[in-house]
This record gives C-alpha cells, sequence and structure tokens, in this order.
C-alpha cells in the first residue's frame, strides 16, 4: 500500500537511498533518534562509532568505494562539534558528504540553552552550503544538498534537523528533482586554437593530475592521451592510481617528498608543454608554488573551478569537465616524437633508486614487505606522518582510490577508520592501513567498533614512540627536542585487549609471517612494527 504521509525525516532518508547512500556513521543522541530510525528505514546502515571525527573517515571511505556521498549523523553541541575537523578535512579534500547534524526546535532555543549554539554558523565556513531542514522543503532541501555535495568540486553539505521538523507528517508528494548538468567542453575560440597548437608543437609535454580528474572518473582519457602525445605523468597523491602507475609513463605521486621532488622538478623545467589535468594544488607542498612562467612555457590548466589559489599561473586556462578537454585539445592532432632522449624513464629509475626496497628493516623495508606479502589489489589508506610520505612514494597503485589518505588538511588519526569504512564495502578484499603510533592512538578505541562490525582489516603501525616528521623538522631547525617523543607502549596488545589478534614485528621475517596470518584470520590484526627513531632520516 502506497503510503500517503511520511515523516520528514523519511523524506529524507529515501532521498539520500535514491543517491546511492546505504552506510551513515555516527553517535546518536536523543536529539537524532528519529533520524537515525529513518535512515535505517529507508535501507541506509547506521554504524554506531567512537567517535564522530572518526565516523566522518568511514563515510568518506564509503564514498571512494561506492562512488555515493557519506553520510555523517551527530547529535546537537558537542556531538556537532566533535565532527568539525572531518568536515574541514572534507572540504580541503573534495569529499562528498552530508553532514546531519540534531538541533532544538527553534522556538526552544530562544528559552532552553543547555547544548545549545548556532551550528549552522559553526559549520558554514567548512562546508559548501548549510541548510536548516523544514517540513514543508524537505525533498527540495534534501535534493539541494546532495547537488551541492556533487557538483564541481565535490564537498560537505550540512543539514541542521530540528527535533520536532523530524517527526513532523507531511504529504508524500515528489517534487520535481534537480537534473546533473552535462559535461563542459573548452568553448571554441582564440585560447582553444592556440592551445592546441602549443600541444601540435611539443616534444616534452608533461601532465601534473590532480584531484579534479580523479572525481570526473578521468583515467581510461587520461592514459589514452598520455600514450597519443607521450606525455609524462605526475600526480598528486589523492589522484594515484588514476594511471596504472606500472605504465611506463607514469611518474607517481608528488607533493610532499622534497626527495621525489629533486627529480620530478627537474623533469617539469626540461617540459615545453605542461598540462595540469584536474590539478588541485591544495594538497602541494610550497615547493610547488610558481615552478613555471606561463609565459615562455605553455601551461594549459584544466579545473573544476576557477583559479584563486594563485599557487601556479597558466597560459591557456579552461573551466571544464576534464575528459570533454582532452578530447577537444587533442581532436585531428598529430602528435610530435616526445622525450626523444628517454628522460622519462630515467626519472622513473631515479625515483625508484631514491626509494630502495632492499634495506634489511625500517620504514621502507615494512612498505616493501607489505607490497610483497599482499594482493595487488589490496585497499591501503595512510595516516598523515612521515611513513604517508614514504609510502605514497614507494607503494603502486594499479587503480583509482586503491590508497587514500588526509592529503589537503593532513589529518592525523584518519587511516584507521578509513581502512574500516573500505573493509565494510568490500568484505572479501584485503584492506590494510599505515599509521605512526601517535596517529594509532588517536582513535584505537575504533578497534572496538572493528570487532563489533566483524572487519578483518589489518592495522600496520609504525612503532618509533615519536612525532617522527615534526622531530625531524625540529632537528633540522637546530632547536631542542621537545614535545614531540613519548612512551613506548604495548600496541600490539592493544589489538588484543579490543578482540582481534595483535602481534609486535622486528623484522621482515616477522612481518611476513604476521601478514600470512593476518589474511587468513576471522578478526582484525594490528601489526606493531618497531623501528628506531630517526628512521625516516634522508628516506623522505
Amino acid at each position: 500500500m502506497t503510503q500517503t504521509k511520511l515523516r520528514v525525516a523519511d523524506v529524507l532518508a529515501k532521498r539520500l537511498y535514491a543517491a546511492g547512500c546505504r552506510y551513515a556513521f555516527g553517535m546518536p543522541g536523543g536529539e537524532v533518534l528519529t533520524l537515525i530510525d529513518a535512515l535505517e528505514q529507508a535501507g541506509i546502515r547506521f554504524v554506531l562509532v567512537r567517535h564522530e571525527n572518526s565516523g566522518g573517515f568511514m563515510a568518506e571511505a564509503t564514498y571512494h568505494r561506492t562512488g555515493a556521498p557519506g553520510i555523517l549523523v551527530a547529535t546537537l553541541g558537542p556531538g556537532a562539534l566533535n565532527g568539525i575537523n572531518v568536515v574541514a578535512n572534507a572540504h580541503q579534500d573534495r569529499v562528498p558528504m552530508i553532514v546531519l547534524t540534531g538541533a532544538v526546535d527553534a522556538d526552544e532555543a530562544q528559552t532552553y540553552t543547555h547544548q545549545v549554539l548556532d551550528q549552522p554558523q559553526v559549520f558554514r565556513p567548512i562546508t559548501k552550503a548549510s541548510f536548516t531542514l523544514s517540513a514543508g522543503a524537505a525533498l527540495v532541501i534534501t535534493d539541494k544538498a546532495l547537488a551541492i555535495a556533487t557538483e564541481g568540486r565535490p564537498g560537505p553539505v550540512h543539514i541542521d534537523v530540528p527535533i520536532s521538523v523530524a517527526d513532523t507528517m507531511v504529504p508524500a508528494a515528489h517534487e520535481p528533482l534537480a537534473m546533473r548538468p552535462g559535461p563542459t567542453t573548452p568553448a571554441p575560440g582564440i585560447m582553444l586554437d592556440a592551445a592546441r597548437a602549443a600541444l601540435a608543437h611539443a616534444k616534452r609535454p608533461l601532465m601534473i593530475v590532480g584531484l579534479d580528474a580523479m572525481n570526473d572518473d578521468a583515467g581510461p582519457a587520461l592514459t589514452a592521451f598520455a600514450e597519443k602525445f607521450g606525455a609524462g605523468v605526475i600526480t598528486t597523491y589523492k589522484a594515484k592510481g588514476l594511471m596504472d602507475e606500472h605504465h611506463p609513463l607514469s611518474l607517481g605521486g608528488a607533493g610532499l617528498s622534497p626527495l621525489a621532488d629533486k627529480h620530478l622538478l627537474s623533469l617539469v623545467a626540461q617540459a615545453d608543454l605542461i598540462l595540469c589535468f584536474g590539478y588541485d594544488p591544495i594538497e602541494m607542498r610550497p615547493g610547488w608554488r610558481n615552478l613555471w612562467n606561463p609565459a615562455v612555457t605553455p601551461v594549459i590548466d584544466i579545473t573544476a573551478e576557477p583559479n584563486r589559489h594563485y599557487m601556479h599561473q597558466s597560459t591557456y586556462p579552461f573551466v571544464a569537465d576534464c575528459v570533454a578537454s582532452l578530447a577537444a585539445l587533442s581532436e585531428g592532432i598529430q602528435p610530435q616524437a616526445t622525450w626523444a632522449n628517454g628522460e622519462i624513464a630515467a626519472t622513473r629509475a631515479a625515483l625508484a633508486n631514491a626509494f630502495p626496497v632492499d634495506e634489511p628493516w625500517g620504514p621502507a623495508a615494512i612498505i616493501a614487505e607489505c607490497a610483497a606479502a599482499l594482493p595487488a589489489d589490496t585497499l591501503v589508506s595512510a595516516d598523515s606522518g612521515a611513513h604517508r610520505i614514504l609510502l605514497s612514494q614507494m607503494w603502486t597503485c594499479r587503480e583509482p582510490r586503491a590508497l587514500i589518505q588526509s592529503s589537503g588538511l593532513c589529518t592525523m588519526g584518519c587511516a584507521l577508520p578509513m581502512a574500516m569504512g573500505m573493509s565494510l564495502v568490500e568484505p572479501t578484499r584485503t584492506v590494510v592501513s599505515f599509521s605512526g603510533d601517535a596517529g594509532f592512538l588517536m582513535v584505537a578505541g575504533e578497534l572496538a567498533t572493528a570487532q563489533e562490525l566483524g572487519l578483518r582489516t589489518i592495522f600496520v603501525v609504525f612503532v618509533d614512540a615519536s612525532l617522527a616528521l615534526i622531530e625531524l623538522k625540529q632537528r633540522q631547525r637546530q632547536m631542542l627536542n621537545t614535545g614531540v617523543d613519548f612512551g613506548l607502549h604495548d600496541i600490539a596488545a592493544i589489538g588484543r585487549a579490543f578482540g582481534g589478534a595483535g602481534v609486535t614485528v622486528k623484522s621482515r621475517a616477522d612481518l611476513r609471517a604476521a601478514l600470512v596470518a593476518a589474511q587468513s584470520a576471522d578478526t582484525f590484526t594490528v601489526i606493531a612494527a618497531i623501528i628506531e627513531r630517526g628512521a625516516y632520516d634522508g628516506r623522505i
């Protein structure tokens, strides 16, 4: 029997389900009970987490595996504020996320102040939009939120849900929903003609590829274009795997490693055409600022939004769809014989030599051993810290989003919940997170969530009892050792205490055995890999 009336919360939940959302994460409070019930009734599984920040990272991971926006649910006051970091992270990492917060009714807020604050005002600077749900426009508001979250450069959208509004019964009418616009193509004209001419004459073309291209699913078009024109391909860390990194034109990820930059920036300087393909420099360190003179070297810039960052400028800027733009640029153009002196192959070799895999023990040995022992289609998450820089250079991705991380905001504590989100969506695939011990300890309570969900995630922890990257910077500036070292804790025992497997390793053989066992375990596994302090010196 067709329902003639629905709760407002049901209207919202059904629209989210229609958008492909199947998971929501959060910590309930009395103000969101109707909302959570509506999500479950609509077919969206609500997952109880130990902290809203972790819930947001799990939600992000489901987006990376399903393509549907992640959902974070938080009750009013402290619950909503606990999610501030992960929402800001989604904003900077271009992650579509619907953030649902409980709220007291407007009339009630005038005389009742306990836990009450202006939540839309809090979220407005770190989201693409903030709405307060109303009964008469619930479907329109939800549809607007989904459109805004996914259009252009994706990002989070906040919806404040007053208690009585969620429970209000409304007619089950279906207003017309917004249609997504088709892809935009660079307009014919002088600038497009000039960009095409520059491409036609290029003998050393180089592509720098970023998040916009990843969000446009531009991998096949990127690979075909690079092969046709012999263009070397550098990606940001978030765009790793958009082109198979085993490909001879792939130069891997860039942005945070001075050791890698020494080779990559040399190649950039030799290019006679630079194509910034969906390149969003929010991921890049200052060393990538103003690397070229667009009046001397032709630079084609294809982005989802106009350049307001001023990290670089271009000769031919296009705000357009990545795939459609490549087609418009390359149609009918015959490529030159490019990079005739083997510069791309030489750079690939130099990068491989810069990050050797044969050390007896240490962070590089841990990464190399994991790459050798785990399946080729393993899904990986990386926390922020020195290990992330090394991992992003050494780990080879064969598909998009095979290695996810916090790159724009560089938030610590993200890897463990991100890996859990991926495991939840794809339980049959091997999923491993790489964390430093400091980042792991921030979110160790979520191991209880992993146990309750029956996840078989592998958590590899680099244990050196130090904030290694910050300690390295401290020494480089000849400062006293202050506030970067802490106690050496039994990380493996923490895993066992939460119902998983936990093992401490100090050699390649120990690590290989632990990885083999973890892949056949019926629970999650924490592998605590003990390394020396200062083990990253000269390696990143």
